[in-house]
């Protein structure tokens, strides 16, 4: 048996009301400034003041950066990098969704790793010498699982181009997973981070490099996205939430540690070029990708459909395969997403440049079917 590494993060606390313990585990650590890195929309409707106002009550200094783009930029990390230096703070809270943890992390490697200050060097499997400045992470949607992955996300917009970093130094060394903090997610960002949640898992589950520990971990996640996403996103159910957020970081444990596949490499070219949200764009996606994937992976989806109560014991490979594309699409629907890759402003005539950016992304490798670059093409048109 071949050696395997599985790297996960240090603390993890979840539950309604955790971002209280965010005092107690500051003064423990010896920081003493923190700079908080947030999203605009996030600071404006009061969400981040859930968490400032714990470290107020504390007496906590901080300073705060909220200019993160949903698809954060190198721009947004250099930007937080010279704030960061200003503020003179020694820790990192970040408070968001995917977007705010991974600048977060950008900041946090260039902080301990300045000669990386190029950022485009990050790209893919990184070698920083150095851990990143310390990151405490609350994130505020259940899909990304940012705060115990070791990648982060960050748009190139000179060569749109989604630049995929994967890096053990910039795995959060403290993670709060704080239902109330999910709680004022507007319906449709809840449901498109809950289909990444899905699509982390499923990729995760189906992935080459998957194995016992990975399986073990995507498994639960995808039973429990099936059974409480609708009630977190339709009827905000307080017990569906607080599984959410919880199911979301269980995927997270397991794709860090093995890979995803084609729905991210394609996914991510409709970020950075149309600046999809990435939930979005992975909902659209992973139907028709699992219909391509199914032909060398079908058995994978036996155990998955028995997983959430389907009897696919005595399925052939065909029923398999249509069994599990419509159980997303039943999903997708449900929780009010039913866009196609035209109606996020795809264009027939982009494909082939879509097509090469996906050829090079850093998920691909991982993914089960080998793909050219008409593959690539002929999935963007299917999804169209």
């Amino acid at each position: 048996m071949s050696v395997k590494k599985f790297v996960l993060n240090e603390t993890s606390y979840f539950g309604k009301g955790a971002r209280e313990v965010l005092p107690e585990e500051f003064k423990n650590r010896g920081f003493k400034k923190a700079l908080v890195v947030t999203d605009k929309a996030l600071f404006e409707v009061g969400v981040t003041k859930k968490v400032t106002e714990v470290l107020d009550g504390a007496g906590i200094e901080y300073e705060i950066y909220s200019d993160v783009k949903p698809n954060p930029t190198i721009k947004n990390v250099l930007d937080g990098v010279e704030k960061c230096k200003a503020s003179k703070a020694d820790c990192l809270i970040a408070v968001g969704g995917g977007s705010s943890i991974d600048t977060a992390k950008g900041i946090g490697i260039l902080m301990t790793n300045p000669e990386r200050s190029d950022v485009v060097s990050l790209n893919g499997a990184s070698n920083t010498k150095n851990r990143c400045m310390p990151i405490i992470a609350l994130p505020t949607t259940a899909g990304t699982a940012a705060e115990v992955t070791i990648n982060y996300v960050i748009t190139d917009e000179e060569r749109e181009i989604k630049m995929v970093c994967v890096d053990p130094n910039d795995i959060p060394v403290l993670a709060i997973i704080d239902s109330e903090l999910m709680a004022s997610m507007p319906k449709s960002i809840a449901a498109a981070t809950g289909m990444d949640a899905l699509t982390h898992a499923i990729e995760g589950y189906i992935t080459k490099a998957h194995n016992t520990m990975s399986d073990m971990f995507h498994m639960k996640a995808i039973q429990m996205i099936f059974e409480n996403l609708p009630a977190a996103v339709n009827d905000k159910d307080e017990e569906a939430l607080e599984n959410m957020g919880m199911a979301q970081y269980i995927a997270g444990m397991g794709f860090s540690n093995v890979g995803l596949g084609i729905v991210h490499s394609m996914a991510h070219q409709l970020g950075a070029v149309y600046d999809t949200p990435h939930g979005i764009a992975n909902a659209i996606l992973l139907p028709t990708v699992m219909e391509f994937n199914g032909e060398v992976c079908y058995e994978r989806f036996r155990d998955i459909l028995i997983g959430i109560g389907i009897q696919a014991q005595d399925m052939n490979k065909e029923e398999l395969i249509k069994t599990m594309v419509e159980k997303i699409k039943e999903l997708s629907v449900k929780v009010g997403i039913t866009q196609t890759v035209k109606d996020v402003g795809g264009k027939e005539e982009d494909l082939e440049m879509l097509a090469e950016k996906a050829m090079e992304d850093p998920c691909k490798p991982g993914n089960p079917r080998e793909v050219t670059k008409q593959d690539f093409i002929d999935l963007y048109k299917k999804a169209m």
